[in-house]
């Protein structure tokens, strides 16, 4: 089942604007490796979990996967072929909004090479390019 919000304020949303850097969400708190974001763009709640799948088979589930983002923002389309009027249309799918910088997912429990191949297969699964960040150490 892809991800979606158990109940939310408003059905249909606008698109917005998607400018500037990640702010939120934007460091390796979890894992000791992440998956960075290098777009903007939307990310839908089957690629999510099509990443998710990935990276439980390409380290063999012997890794902790956390995943950093969650699909809130509803995506209406209207069919094709169909006059315009008659409002908008239904919702296709659920999206995360993201933002260059925002990590998607994390990893602990394996090395860096396991890291890098689980990444690289989740990589494929995305609509965005990406890029295997490390945890930086805090004092």
């Amino acid at each position: 089942m892809a991800l979606m919000p158990k109940r939310v304020k408003h059905r249909k949303v606008f698109r917005g604007k998607m400018k500037g850097m990640a702010t939120r969400g934007n460091r390796v708190n979890f894992g000791e490796y992440g998956l960075m974001s290098l777009d903007y763009g939307w990310i839908n709640g089957r690629h999510i979990e099509a990443g998710r799948v990935a990276a439980n088979r390409a380290t063999g589930g012997a890794a902790k996967i956390w995943i950093r983002i969650f699909p809130h923002k509803p995506i209406s389309s209207k069919p094709a072929e169909t006059r315009m009027g008659k409002g908008k249309g239904d919702v296709e799918f659920w999206a995360a909004q993201i933002k260059p910088g925002t990590i998607l997912y994390e990893l602990g429990g394996v090395n860096e090479q396991q890291a890098k191949l689980a990444f690289k297969r989740v990589a494929h699964k995305m609509p965005l390019k990406v890029k295997m960040v490390r945890r930086v150490a805090t004092h």
